[in-house]
């Protein structure tokens, strides 16, 4: 899937399960937060890429990218496993309250919100023909449908003329029959 993709289905992934789950003391503050993490969280899984956007954020950030994916094994490996991300969600916990005031923003929904992202990539991914280690350091890869010839390919036409307008009629339409759940969460924002 491209960035743009795996950004949409991450926000679609974090309004639908904001929507049925909705999080207690939510402020404006942890609502920012929450869909940058949510949007960081969907680019994490190919940052063992050098041409992923998080890398153009950081000052020599494609050098970075380039030394980096050594320690990733390679591109689609340890970020799009089940490993990962249990490794992930554990440096969440550790580093964010060091960096995060927790008097103004919720750690644990930002860490919700990056981990939100961060599956849902994997989720995209799966339905590629490379499909996603799970396993790794086991290399099978897992996909759906199971059978690789029936995947999409990452780019080309069908994820751009199907996946992406799917994505976008979702939206409409979850918001549209969600729109009195997600009008009592802004209430809940601005109180």
């Amino acid at each position: 899937m491209t960035a743009r993709t795996h950004d949409f289905f991450a926000l679609a992934s974090l309004l639908t399960i904001g929507t049925y789950f909705p999080p207690s003391g939510l402020n404006i503050s942890t609502t920012i937060g929450s869909f940058i993490g949510c949007v960081i969280g969907a680019l994490i899984p190919d940052m063992d890429q050098s041409t992923n956007r998080l890398w153009d954020l950081l000052p020599a950030g494609d050098y970075l990218g380039k030394f980096l994916r050594r320690i990733f094994l390679g591109h689609r490996t340890l970020s799009h496993s089940l490993l990962g991300t249990f490794l992930l969600y554990k440096l969440l916990e550790w580093i964010l309250p060091k960096f995060l005031n927790s008097d103004f923003i919720s750690i644990q929904i930002i860490i919700y919100s990056v981990m939100i992202g961060f599956i849902s990539h994997l989720l995209a991914d799966s339905i590629t023909e490379e499909g996603v280690p799970l396993l790794f350091p086991i290399s099978f890869k897992f996909g759906f449908p199971p059978i690789k010839s029936w995947r999409i390919v990452t780019g080309k036409w069908f994820e751009n003329l199907v996946i992406f307008p799917s994505l976008a009629a979702y939206l409409f339409i979850f918001v549209f029959y969600h729109r009195t759940e997600l009008t009592n969460i802004i209430k809940l924002i601005t109180s």
